[in-house]
């Protein structure tokens, strides 16, 4: 059977134009929504994979109006094949998995996703390198400054509880240990 997919970004925009499109391509169900592509969380589209069976094709008007992304592209079209089904583009003819051609042509684009994927985690990798080697600090940055840390660890010296002093600096009691290093000798029995 062939199962249309058709999506729009806002509710101002029409799907009529992607419907038509993929009845005159013999699509038997339609499944429509109008919804962000970068929304991870699309229902029709779900609703569409979980009923995928053996020898089905999904068609849409547009790649773009499936995925944003190649890499998402290529997650929904290896559940579409998990299932056993084809994936066709109306506008992109070469994106056709029902043909051996088209399984080709999404291998290949896979490959080049996967060279992507290695470039930037290593280009990422060298660059935090880099910039700790600088002295670049990742993270969330301290709730207490050098200064407070310093009156916190005096002011629990002098007696004063950790809970104490955390409720005066508005932070909780870890981040007076985490600032203090953990060093026991300011926190001794509190």
């Amino acid at each position: 059977m062939h199962v249309g997919y058709a999506r729009v970004s806002t509710e101002d925009q029409k799907l009529e134009i992607q419907q038509q499109k993929l009845k005159q391509a013999g699509c038997k169900r339609i499944f429509q929504e109008k919804v962000s592509g970068a929304h991870r969380q699309r229902p029709e589209l779900a609703k569409m994979l979980e009923q995928l069976r053996d020898g089905d094709t999904v068609i849409v008007w547009k790649l773009d109006r499936l995925a944003r992304s190649t890499r998402d592209l290529l997650e929904i079209s290896d559940v579409i094949a998990q299932a056993g089904a084809g994936l066709k583009s109306l506008s992109e003819p070469w994106a056709d998995t029902t043909t051996p051609a088209g399984r080709m042509v999404l291998t290949v684009f896979a490959g080049l996703a996967e060279f992507e994927r290695e470039l930037i985690r290593e280009r990422t990798g060298a660059g935090r390198s880099a910039a700790m080697k600088r002295g670049v600090r990742f993270g969330r940055p301290n709730k207490l400054d050098t200064e407070k840390t310093a009156l916190a660890a005096r002011l629990i010296a002098e007696g004063r509880t950790v809970k104490e002093v955390a409720k005066t600096f508005g932070v909780h009691k870890a981040t007076l240990y985490r600032g203090m290093n953990g060093n026991p000798q300011h926190t001794k029995g509190r």
